[in-house]
């Protein structure tokens, strides 16, 4: 027997362990505007001269270079610059580059305030397509983004405050730091709601507001989380002797001197890291009352509304983003002597999810539609949209921690890896439920909304019972619904399971109308009818399962 100190000079040892087989290819160099789901709902809300714009912004969404933005501007947090070198108060945010690069595509690209100032039919349903695009990208930089756009129809409660700033809100140029307003191409928005001894309830508020002789308000006090700090202006939430008011609030006046903006500290979250949010402090700050005083949260929830349509927006868009890296992986993932996305219980899974996501894209560009004829005088729509917002908010941003969730399963190890990027959206998941309203929160507002505007139910019924006698799973769990909100009693006890049902027919009604067979028919077996599990996976054997796999992101070619 003959020993050696290496390998035979017929092996090659390290070659062979460090050969790598069996792993899909990064999912980069593809059109994530390229699907089906978000096409179709896009021309059907009257918004096809937008598809063109949409793929340009897909291409770069899709990019190896825009996925590096997306990972470094997460890993290389904001950091907080309370003073300069000589201490001077100067509360200023420094992000990476990377950060400034998403920023720049996606203003550029129409997802802030632009749509307010284009006149064509379907201008909100394009720029609610961008931002679903856009947060398959990165969830964080979409937050300054989203208030930006939702500032302008609550601005305009006071036109003079509009006049001024609008055209600069709807600019399509990002012009980051922190100068006069009117020496920028470009502002971005914020809001100061919440405070620490009140949370949701801000009629807690102790901030307060105190007129003065040129006609401005001076604030004082604490908010608790306010997201963006570096964005231009905000509107804040401040009591006056008339009652809780909203208040314009410029990071710079228009002398170009720092208004008082006193950011004690970044609040270190969970997920949306890329994102700074922080607790400012006012200070003898300088505030335009936007409004009537006493009138505060009636010119605020304007702005409110336009963001609880991005938190299902962009729910839809990041659940579209975790399905399109699960279908991927499984493309080219072999296990057992066959691909994962051909083997039965995977394509039970797939298939779930694929309905998850399909039914929320659908869903939230209905809302865009809705928002779209509504700001064109349509009575019934603003009534639909009304309650259809917060059922849909409930609901969609609800099922994304789970559907993330599933998808990160389906990449099995590599997805709890940082670098498959299924960590990030994991973190990000939970937002969208709590920005804007936790669940409870707007389970209770759409027993408000029913109670106090009966003609948003009437606008909701009717876009249910559009698709009346088409199915009967789904005219079954409508006569259900409709007779729980007859039964007054302990309706706030009841509220989530009555608004995830609502939600859930809402959602049935446009799949049965608008989405091909296969898709309705699996969606009203599995949530509505009584053959129903509680995993993503659990879709009937009937199910066609061809069918709805035929709507999987594409991915790669």
């Amino acid at each position: 027997m003959t020993i050696t100190d290496g390998p035979t000079p017929h092996s090659n040892p390290t070659a062979r362990t460090h050969e790598v087989t069996n792993q899909a290819p990064p999912l980069t160099g593809h059109d994530p505007a390229d699907d089906a789901v978000l096409l179709e709902g896009v021309r059907r809300e009257g918004a096809a001269w937008h598809l063109d714009d949409l793929h340009r912004l897909g291409r770069v969404a899709g990019s190896e270079e825009a996925r590096r933005w997306a990972d470094q501007a997460n890993r290389y947090e904001p950091e907080l610059r309370t003073h300069d070198r000589y201490g001077n108060r100067i509360d200023e945010v420094d992000f990476h580059p990377a950060y400034h690069s998403l920023m720049s595509t996606t203003v550029a690209a129409g997802a802030a305030g632009s749509a307010w100032a284009d006149d064509r039919p379907g201008a909100h349903v394009a720029r609610a397509a961008t931002f679903m695009v856009a947060t398959m990208l990165e969830q964080g930089h979409m937050c300054p983004v989203s208030m930006t756009y939702a500032v302008v129809p609550a601005l305009r409660h006071s036109p003079e405050l509009a006049k001024e700033y609008e055209p600069l809100l709807t600019s399509r140029v990002y012009d980051p730091g922190l100068r006069a307003p009117h020496t920028k191409r470009g502002l971005l928005a914020g809001m100061g709601m919440t405070e620490k001894q009140g949370g949701t309830d801000v009629r807690a508020n102790t901030t307060t507001a105190v007129e003065q002789p040129d006609g401005t308000w001076r604030l004082r006090g604490h908010k608790w989380f306010t997201s963006a700090p570096m964005n231009d202006l905000f509107l804040v939430l401040a009591q006056t002797p008339g009652g809780l008011s909203c208040f314009m609030v410029p990071r710079v006046l228009p002398d170009g001197s720092r208004n008082t903006f006193r950011i004690q500290r970044l609040k270190d979250k969970l997920g949306n890291r890329s994102n700074a949010s922080s607790e400012p402090e006012f200070d003898d700050t300088v505030g335009w009352l936007v409004g009537a005083e006493g009138k505060g949260v009636r010119t605020i929830i304007e702005m409110v509304t336009m963001t609880r349509l991005d938190c299902v927006l962009g729910s839809a868009g990041h659940i579209r983003e975790a399905l399109a890296q699960a279908a991927h992986h499984t493309r080219y993932r072999s296990v057992f002597g066959a691909k994962l996305i051909d083997q039965p219980l995977m394509r039970n899974v797939l298939a779930d999810l694929a309905l998850e996501s399909e039914a929320a894209t659908t869903v939230g560009l209905r809302l865009a539609g809705a928002a779209d004829r509504a700001q064109r005088g349509d009575a019934g729509e603003r009534a639909f949209l009304r309650l259809a917002t917060a059922v849909s908010k409930y609901w969609v941003c609800k099922r994304q921690p789970a559907v993330v969730a599933e998808a990160l399963e389906c990449l099995g190890g590599n997805g709890y890896d940082e670098a498959s990027g299924m960590p990030r959206l994991y973190r990000e998941a939970p937002l969208n439920g709590i920005w804007e309203g936790s669940g409870n929160v707007n389970a209770l507002d759409v027993l408000r909304a029913m109670a106090r505007e009966p003609e948003s139910f009437d606008a909701f019924r009717a876009e249910v019972e559009a698709a009346a006698g088409a199915d009967s799973r789904l005219d079954a769990a409508w006569r259900e619904v409709a007779g729980e909100l007859m039964r007054p009693e302990d309706a706030q006890l009841r509220a989530r399971r009555v608004v995830e049902r609502l939600a859930l027919v809402l959602q049935g009604s446009l799949l049965v109308r608008h989405a091909p067979a296969a898709v309705a028919d699996a969606f009203c077996a599995s949530r509505l009818a009584g053959d129903a599990g509680l995993a993503f996976g659990t879709l009937p054997p009937s199910t066609d399962f061809a069918g709805v796999l035929e709507r999987l992101p594409a991915g790669l070619e």
